[in-house]
This record gives structure tokens, sequence and C-alpha cells, in this order.
């Protein structure tokens, strides 16, 4: 495939993909946006390349999810290293200003919320399968996992989603039963 055709492909594609990029993100819309666009710079320098072994748009959403890991790695250094720089910084300069600037309802709230507590393959495979409209086949090959495993972590966050959701959060439940005298 050309670059032309590529760059047009990725265009058609570029509404899934950020929605993908959001997802892998943890719907920051900032770290998506970084994301994506270095991850279409991957494609387009041809560092990352369509071997035709699936759907391009499955092999994409492969090539979005590891470049927000990749991200996902170096920020956390950056992060490590000003956290050490910080800590010799006097107190005075710490501000914290915390605000939630959603405008969201609260029913989008609490599957967000829902959506958090997930483990991060059972919210990847959910979100592909449901908001990309991927099949869990396809979703295992751009998770780069069997398909199998794509299908139990499918399976599992659904009746985990379900749970949450309900407000029978079980796992909470056996938690305070734990610390209950």
């Amino acid at each position: 495939m050309n670059s032309s055709d590529m760059q047009g492909e990725l265009e058609r594609l570029h509404p899934d993909c950020f929605g993908w990029a959001l997802c892998c993100c943890r719907q920051r819309r900032d770290d998506a946006e970084e994301a994506l666009q270095a991850a279409y710079l991957k494609v387009l320098d041809g560092k990352a390349r369509f071997q035709g072994g699936s759907s391009l748009r499955t092999w994409l959403f492969g090539v979005i999810r590891h470049t927000a890991a990749e991200q996902r790695r170096r920020r956390w250094l950056r992060d490590a290293l000003l956290l050490n720089w910080y800590s010799r910084m006097p107190a005075a300069i710490w501000r914290t200003d915390q605000h939630d600037s959603l405008g969201e309802a609260e029913r989008s709230r609490a599957l967000r919320t829902a959506l958090e507590k997930l483990p991060a393959r059972q919210r990847e495979v959910l979100h592909l399968v449901f908001y990309q409209e991927m099949t869990v086949d396809e979703a295992a090959l751009a998770m780069q996992i069997a398909k199998g495993t794509a299908r139990i972590h499918f399976e599992r966050g659904k009746s985990r989603l379900r749970e949450i959701l309900a407000g029978n959060d079980s796992r909470k439940q056996v938690f305070l039963k734990k610390e209950a005298p």
C-alpha cells in the first residue's frame, strides 16, 4: 500500500482510531491525541508496516495500543524523576487543584467509573467489541492475544461490569466483610 493510500485509510478510520486511543489512554484526551499522532507517524514513516496478516483496522489498532503503552512507560519514568526532584522542594510549592470539569450525564459517569474498575484487558476488549464494533476474534488480533484469552476477558468483563453497575460489587462486599470485627 503506497503512502497516499495509507493516508486516505488513516483519514477514513480516524474516528474509530481516536476512540481506541482514548480507551488505551484511560479517557485522557491529551494523551490519546499524542499517542494517535505518534502512531500515525510510525505508520506514515514506515516504522510500522502493514503485512496483511489481518485487516488494516485491526493492525492499526495494535499499533495505537503499543504506542500508547510506550508513552505510558516514558511518562512513568519522567514522573518518577520529577517526583524525586519535587521531593527536594519546599512544601509551600506543592499545590493541588482538583475539579471535575466533565459536564457529562450521571449515567455516562457511572459507566466510565465502572469501566475503570475493570482490569485493563477486560476494559480494552469490551471497548473494541462495543465501541469499535469488532468481533472478539478481531479484538484478539488488535490486542495481540489468543482468541480464547480475548473471549474469557470479554465474558468476565461483561459479567463484572453488570455487577458494578447493578451495585452488587461482590468484591467490595467481600472486602468489607473481612474488615468488619
